[in-house]
């Protein structure tokens, strides 16, 4: 199923040039970065990497997600962070490459149980989560 926006409130626009192995950057000049493989995927590590974009944005994208359900919750939600794990491999037999999330939720100071609920409802919320839903696998973790 395709979930369609209603309206849409903010476009971000990038341009790769090179693929991995070169350079990324945003129309207003906000965001520019060289890209290059890790080691792991043979490359020489000397630039940041897709999956390290996608995991920065990813913990952002869902921390305002749970920092908005704590609110609504009245929960505090102070000192909280989020960590995003982003894995890559093969899949289909190496027939092409796919991903896998985990997500490290730390909520210092609230019950482990509020805490699990207040993770599920952000899941919910974020558009990141909404995007890879049924798509890749993302795990939950509270630490």
């Amino acid at each position: 199923m395709t979930i369609a926006v209603e309206k849409v409130l903010y476009t971000a626009r990038a341009t790769a040039d090179g693929g991995r192995d070169g350079k990324v950057s945003t129309d207003d000049g906000k965001l520019a970065v060289t890209v290059a493989p890790p080691v792991e995927m043979g490359g020489n590590g000397n630039g940041t990497n897709p999956e390290q974009l996608f995991a920065a944005g990813y913990a952002a994208c869902f921390h305002s997600a749970l920092k908005l359900v704590a609110r609504k919750a009245r929960q505090d939600s102070d000192g909280s962070t989020v960590t995003a794990e982003v894995g890559i491999g093969p899949i289909n037999g190496g027939a092409g490459y796919g991903l896998q999330v985990e997500l490290v939720v730390s909520l210092p100071g609230v019950e482990r149980a509020v805490a699990e609920e207040l993770v599920a409802k952000a899941h919910e919320v974020c558009p990141y989560s909404n995007a890879t839903r049924g798509n890749i696998k993302v795990d939950l973790q509270v630490a």
